[in-house]
């Protein structure tokens, strides 16, 4: 019997932290085309955190579920911000309770001495920027994926 192999190992939940701008980089990627509506973005002063829940687009999985011939999937996830210490919007009507939000990008824009902001931009020119003490971001899958409800999968047109 063969050792087992990394594509053994069915695809997991995603669990993983930034602390660079370089993880960083790669939660935006796995974050790209989520959607949420704006009741579900929480800002705790308090406890310093801005917490989202995404209904993220599973861009780990399409190239295996388009080869299997199979739906897309999304799955829920908590994306939180650690350590803010301010938060801004510009574009979003937090008041709004059926504005529905698709994530484009985080962007992180350096300050002095590791401080910064993390840009949070969405469609339509939404954008949320939470000031922070340093890069601590994490996103967590929460829910087992369910097929994308539109059947497709996000497409960027150049």
């Amino acid at each position: 019997m063969p050792d087992a192999g990394f594509a053994d190992a069915g695809p997991g939940p995603v669990m993983l932290r930034a602390e660079d701008a370089e993880d960083l980089r790669i939660i935006s990627a796995l974050a790209q085309d989520a959607v949420l509506p704006v009741t579900e973005i929480s800002w705790q002063p308090a406890q310093r955190r801005l917490t989202l829940l995404l209904n993220r687009f599973r861009w780990e999985d399409q190239d295996a579920a388009r080869a299997e011939g199979r739906p897309f999937e999304r799955v829920q996830a908590l994306m939180v911000i650690s350590d803010a210490t301010r938060l801004s919007s510009d574009g979003i009507d937090r008041a709004d309770s059926d504005l529905v939000l698709s994530l484009l990008a985080l962007e992180w824009q350096p300050g002095e001495d590791g401080t910064g902001r993390i840009a949070l931009h969405f469609a339509g020119d939404g954008t949320l920027v939470a000031d922070v003490e340093c890069i601590s971001v994490d996103l967590r899958d929460v829910t087992r994926p369910y097929a994308a409800p539109s059947g497709k999968a996000p497409q960027h047109p150049e």
